[in-house]
């Protein structure tokens, strides 16, 4: 079973942020390694990773073996390692998980109140019965107990799901992939996110030097949806053949194919293709960026209003949450 990437989202944020401030400074690994600050939780992955690069490993590599890195992670470093552009992707790492560092604090936050609210709901509801007798002191624990049973379950059960997923390596098919394209607004986003990371390391690659030919099969392998990362593909075959790049992906549909096309085919005919590119992947980033705020904002307030219903439905019927009690402890 793969293990968890040691490093939270800020950790991973400062690691990367370090290592592109020292390649630009033209300071070795292993020194740059040795001066890096990062929590107390993170030291042995950290020492594990320090270990690799000390025996030959390059940073790809070492980084996904010390489970310090995601194989997404290592991907876009070997291809950077490829093609000279290792500060570049270190910078863009960096700032990818300091914002999902603050939208995930963001979200975080804002849900502290919603379930303030519902554990109070759960200790004050059962209390009229506690009171008058018509509910046992064994009763009145299972139903404050059970719901928050149910609902951490739930919550590790998600956790665990994205952990591995996010563990899996960059080229694995999972059965979910269809069944998360189909879930509405967030499919959408999965497929904008694999695309923006396609996009992004393909300019990233024809910036620093690297040939199409070679470049296409790396960015490929970027693209985590099985069945996108297949259509994108026969991009390469059909780029060998003498098609440009828009040609190429002309035949394709995903979403912002327009937007992608316009910005490929100025860049194309502009001579400045690598930089086309990279304003894509900016443009879908900042997408993302909005619709992770809009959750950030709406989710919480759909729970709060959830729960502020439940609380309703329950004085006004006078049933508990969830299921009746067992008899025999009411």
């Amino acid at each position: 079973m793969p293990r968890p990437v040691s490093l939270d989202f800020s950790a991973r944020a400062q690691l990367f942020a370090h290592l592109a401030a020292m390649e630009k400074a033209g300071v070795p690994v292993t020194q740059a390694l040795l001066s890096v600050s990062l929590p107390v939780g993170s030291k042995a992955a950290l020492s594990s990773l320090q270990a690799q690069i000390a025996s030959g490993s390059d940073m790809a590599s070492a980084g996904l073996r010390s489970d310090v890195f995601t194989p997404l992670d290592s991907t876009l470093l070997r291809a950077a390692q490829a093609s000279g552009c290792l500060a570049a992707v270190y910078q863009r790492l960096a700032e990818r998980y300091s914002h999902l560092a603050q939208q995930g604090a963001a979200v975080k936050s804002r849900l502290l109140l919603p379930a303030a609210v519902l554990v109070l709901a759960l200790f004050i509801q059962p209390l009229p019965a506690l009171v008058g007798g018509q509910l046992s002191i064994a009763g009145y624990l299972w139903g404050v107990l059970w719901p928050v049973l149910a609902l951490g379950t739930l919550y590790a059960l998600g956790r665990g799901l994205y952990r591995r997923r996010e563990r899996a390596p960059a080229a694995a098919a999972s059965p979910l992939d269809a069944l998360l394209v189909g879930v509405p607004v967030f499919g959408t986003a999965l497929l904008r996110r694999n695309l923006r990371d396609f996009f992004e390391s393909l300019g990233l690659m024809l910036e620093a030097g690297m040939p199409m030919l070679d470049a296409l099969p790396k960015a490929c392998a970027v693209i985590r949806h099985a069945p996108l990362r297949k259509r994108f593909s026969g991009v390469q075959l059909a780029v060998q053949r003498g098609q440009s790049l828009t040609q190429a992906l002309a035949s394709l549909d995903f979403p912002g194919h327009g937007l992608a096309l316009g910005l490929i085919r100025t860049g194309e005919a502009s001579g400045t293709l690598p930089a086309s590119l990279l304003n894509y992947a900016g443009v879908e980033t900042q997408k993302l960026d909005s619709l992770t705020e809009q959750l950030a904002t709406w989710l919480p307030r759909a729970l709060y209003a959830g729960v502020m219903l439940w609380m309703a439905y329950g004085l006004l019927t006078g049933t508990g949450f969830g299921p009746r009690l067992p008899a025999e402890l009411g």
